[in-house]
């Protein structure tokens, strides 16, 4: 984060909690007349469908899952509707469209939410992404956040981690544990997760190039703890083209790139089955300055490039695509946003549906992370960076996240401290045991503004998405810049808006007041450099070089043929080789990505 770099870093997030869903409690809002036209050229009322859905989807549910609560209702004990639907007094009953652009929650097209019963069922994850400094330190972050009332865990990993180097590479000297936890063995992998049982915990690591690595590092501590792997659950970022486009931790061109993106979701889909293989992220997009149309268009044409892929890779769709996930940014207007979040879910289902032919419905359903707005936050008045956080926040929930992580209010000045880390989960438990806005699922479908704002945000990135189809797809048009460079016009529009206050940012260019910052710092010691030398000092004068120099042979010629790589690269873990011995391998055969003009 620029001063926002944790929060711009990006988020991890765990999608699976939250893909069961059940109800239990009387149905409200049923409408009583209105002929809805369907996708197969049936005609039936909208209260037929209505009863179609809470016969078959729901019921499936309530087979299951219970409710959280028996009765829904408002303070002043009015019961609140599982699903709202309209009735013969407003124009939407008899809107033949309902069906296709609507519809019912946990169906096809999934406007109105991916699970059947949404936050009536369980609410999202609340996921703060942590790390900094040492593994040691870490761990003692996520064990207090856990028990403060997180139900997931998300790593942040330093700067060199991220670009594959080890904590004693001559490149990480001064970056070594500042912006996030500095991993480089299977050994601080070990520490990071100490008395936190894998089996039983959703982890997110946001981790792009060296996803693969890191990934073989979990998995083989998992294994250590006795876990079984098939039942690991969690994600892992994944997306090389956003770091092209917006970001810029990439280390390998984007050829090679690709293929360690399609290792991970054949190895995942047959030996990992609960893992979301990569989180398809707009977030960074929106960080680097884009709109809420282009965040979208730009994240689902990604999305459509690593569909292909995979299809080129020789892998049938309905096989990885239900591990498929995505991240995006709540910003503070508040209803564009929730707009765009049930656009994006729409856009996506007609996609996998129609343009790849998936079959399942699981392969067509877009869930997804969020993470308030970092590049929001304002070093001045940081308290005020509550109440961003807060509108924030509600936008994800009220357009059906599955995961939800909130910045803290000091993110803009520096890594964020216990206290304000616990605030910002505050906010979300607030959102969620004491708004009333989780009770009823899609609660704004239906209001005039909502619905037009939906439609057109899929109107314009749709329009965005023909052009980068008409280019060759999302890498053809990154290849050219065109992304960055309608990123960066969107950028420059904002900031001339907010200097000539036509877009008011209060306690920047309005309401500004002298202060003298009173806020606990976090400071990383830069002794854990030193430390950490150490450590990958102990770990090489230990462990079997004869065994480390076959196996990084062995990458070496693997990397240069097809085979999946995933296998070696756990291997390589659980023989102590490190996160920067395997990226050094792979780059003496593939080479560095260098972005043009550079």
């Amino acid at each position: 984060m620029c001063h926002l770099s944790y929060a711009e870093l990006g988020v991890g997030f765990i999608l699976e909690e939250n893909l069961s869903w059940s109800p239990k409690s009387p149905d409200f809002g049923m409408p009583t007349t209105g002929v809805v036209g369907l996708h197969h050229g049936e005609t039936m009322t909208l209260n037929d469908q209505y009863n179609k859905w809470k016969e078959n989807t729901l019921k499936k549910s309530l087979d299951k899952f219970k409710e959280r609560k028996e009765r829904f209702e408002t303070s002043a004990g009015i019961e609140v509707p599982r699903v709202a639907l309209p009735d013969a007094s407003t124009s939407l009953s008899a809107d033949e469209t309902y069906a296709e652009k609507l519809g019912f929650p946990g169906e096809y097209p999934f406007t109105r939410g991916v699970q059947p019963t949404m936050y009536r069922s369980r609410f999202w994850t609340m996921r703060q992404y942590a790390g900094f400094s040492t593994a040691e330190e870490s761990n003692k972050r996520y064990r207090y956040l856990l028990g403060q009332g997180q139900t997931g865990l998300s790593v942040a990993f330093d700067l060199p981690t991220q670009i594959g180097y080890d904590a004693d590479d001559p490149i990480a000297a001064g970056e070594v544990g500042k912006v996030g936890v500095s991993i480089s063995s299977i050994r601080d992998m070990e520490q990071l997760f100490d008395q936190i049982p894998l089996e039983k915990v959703s982890t997110s690591m946001t981790i792009n190039a060296p996803a693969g690595v890191l990934l073989a590092m979990y998995i083989a501590v998992a294994k250590r703890q006795g876990a079984d792997m098939r039942q690991l659950r969690g994600t892992i970022q994944n997306d090389i083209l956003k770091e092209y486009v917006a970001r810029g931790t990439y280390i390998f061109p984007p050829a090679p790139s690709m293929r360690l993106i399609t290792d991970i979701f054949q190895f995942c889909s047959a030996e990992v089955p609960f893992w979301n293989t990569i989180s398809i992220s707009g977030y960074h997009i929106r960080e680097a300055g884009s709109t809420a149309v282009q965040e979208v268009a730009f994240t689902l044409a990604d999305g459509i490039a690593y569909v292909e892929a995979a299809l080129k890779a020789g892998l049938d769709v309905d096989a990885f695509a239900g591990q498929l996930s995505f991240f995006f940014n709540a910003h503070n207007n508040l209803l564009e946003e929730v707009a765009k979040f049930r656009a994006a879910r729409r856009m996506w289902a007609k996609i996998m549906r129609e343009r790849f032919k998936a079959q399942k419905p699981s392969s067509w359903q877009l869930r997804f992370h969020t993470q308030t707005a970092g590049s929001t936050l304002t070093a001045q008045q940081p308290e005020n960076n509550v109440v961003r956080v807060t509108l924030q926040a509600l936008s994800a929930v009220l357009g059906g996240t599955q995961s939800l992580h909130t910045n803290s209010m000091d993110e803009a000045l520096w890594l964020p401290t216990e206290k304000s880390v616990r605030v910002a989960l505050r906010t979300q438990q607030v959102i969620a045991y004491e708004s009333g806005v989780a009770d009823s699922i899609d609660p704004l479908a239906g209001s005039y503004l909502i619905e037009s704002l939906t439609d057109e945000i899929e109107k314009q990135a749709l329009d965005y998405i023909s052009k980068i189809d008409e280019m060759g797809g999302a890498l053809q048009s990154i290849e050219r810049g065109y992304m960055q460079n309608e990123i960066q016009n969107a950028a420059y529009a904002a900031q001339q808006a907010i200097e000539k206050k036509e877009q008011i940012v209060v306690g920047v260019n309005q309401f500004q007041v002298k202060e003298e910052m009173t806020l606990e710092r976090l400071s990383v010691d830069p002794a854990i450099e030193v430390a950490q030398k150490a450590k990958l000092k102990a770990l090489r004068e230990s462990r079997n070089q004869k065994r480390v120099d076959e196996l990084l042979g062995r990458l070496k010629s693997a990397a240069q043929g097809t085979e999946n790589l995933m296998p070696l690269f756990i291997e390589c873990a659980e023989n102590d080789i490190t996160l920067g011995e395997v990226c050094n391998t792979l780059r003496s055969v593939w080479g560095e990505y260098v972005a043009e003009g550079f």
